[in-house]
């Protein structure tokens, strides 16, 4: 379901839907709600610190997805906590009742990031607020895609901003007064600033540079010893079996609208 204007041109949908009805692949049932037990446990055979964006395909908050998958899927980023993880959403009233609650463990964390995504000024400013409401540790902000000029806002207890502009067919424009406010905001608030792309039908051509350079900054990354592999692989077992137990064949959601 599309529950505000920056769903229009979900990339996910789009990529998703491409292999709608191809048997055995991963999306062949195109954008509609899946659950994939055996992705859950893929932060613990990863060798490396990673930054992991959590269901880049989908929303861990949705309505359809239980709170019993959604406290296993905390309790395997608060274990790997060599890995930084990063959790947005549109539903910031779910995750702030749930985050308030039963996951009061994983918000504490500071390896694991919560956001919202921001488009215009009807649908930011509530999100923002349920996020600052949020028991987390670290709060950002997914400004893409930037719909409008979203004027002065309020970002005390915002740890990071994202911005960016719609790619793709169809591609709503941004214009640069609306980015550059953004930046000088976060440069007032010392709020890591981190510039995505103009986007476009032809986002490469269009790049990703502000006033002639571009924008990487981050929130501060705590930093964790990966376990050896035996250890990681016992880890997963030990969720393989809670994960059987708890959920009932529920486990990892990889689409949701």
């Amino acid at each position: 379901m599309k529950i505000s204007p920056g769903c229009k041109h979900c990339y996910a949908e789009t990529f998703a839907e491409r292999f709608r009805g191809v048997k055995g692949h991963p999306y062949e049932q195109g954008f509609d709600l899946r659950l994939v037990p055996e992705k859950l446990f893929d932060p613990f055979l990863w060798r490396s610190p990673k930054l992991v964006f959590v269901n880049s395909m989908s929303d861990l908050f949705q309505d359809g997805v239980p709170d019993g998958y959604v406290k296993m899927v905390a309790r395997v980023m608060a274990k790997a906590e060599w890995h930084t993880h990063q959790v947005l959403t549109k539903r910031g009233e779910r995750r702030r009742q749930i985050l308030t609650g039963s996951l009061r463990f994983a918000a504490e964390q500071e390896h694991i990031w919560w956001g919202v995504s921001v488009e215009d000024r009807k649908y930011g400013p509530p999100r923002i607020d349920q996020l600052r409401e949020a028991n987390a540790r670290v709060r950002f902000l997914s400004i893409e895609p930037l719909l409008e000029d979203l004027g002065a806002f309020d970002l005390s207890g915002i740890n990071w901003v994202i911005v960016g502009g719609e790619s793709g067919p169809g591609a709503r424009p941004m214009k640069k007064e609306w980015v550059i406010s953004i930046r000088d905001q976060c440069r007032a608030a010392r709020v890591p600033f981190f510039f995505k792309q103009w986007g476009g039908v032809r986002k490469v051509r269009n790049g990703r540079k502000l006033e002639g350079r571009t924008y990487d900054e981050y929130p501060a990354r705590s930093a964790a010893e990966v376990p050896d592999r035996a250890t990681c692989l016992s880890f997963a077992d030990s969720f393989r079996k809670a994960a059987a137990e708890q959920l009932t064949g529920s486990s990892l959601v990889q689409l949701t609208a």
